[in-house]
C-alpha cells in the first residue's frame, strides 16, 4: 500500500485528478446499483404500499382532529363564565 501511495504521489497531479475522478464514478455507479437494487423489493408489493401510506397518515389525523376541535372550542358561541 505504501508503494502505491508513493507510486501516486510521484504522478503529475493531472494524471492523480484523473485517478480521483474515475474511482469517484466507480463509487457512485456502486452505490446507484445498490440503491437501485433496494428498490426492487420495496416495489413489488402494492398491499405493502398501502398498509404504509395507511400508518404514515396516521399522526396527521390526529393532528386534524386536534385542530377541528380547537378551531370548534375556540369558535363555539357558548362562553363559559365562571362566577
Amino acid at each position: 500500500m505504501k508503494k502505491l501511495i508513493t507510486h501516486l504521489r510521484s504522478q503529475k497531479e493531472e494524471t492523480r485528478r484523473h485517478i480521483l475522478h474515475f474511482l469517484t464514478l466507480v463509487f457512485a455507479v456502486i452505490l446507484f446499483a445498490f440503491w437501485v437494487y433496494s428498490l426492487g423489493g420495496s416495489l413489488s408489493t402494492e398491499s405493502t404500499k398501502e398498509a404504509k401510506k395507511e400508518v404514515d397518515l396516521a399522526p396527521f389525523s390526529i393532528l386534524k382532529g386536534n385542530l377541528v376541535d380547537g378551531y370548534n372550542s375556540i369558535s363555539d358561541p357558548k362562553i363559559d363564565v365562571l362566577e
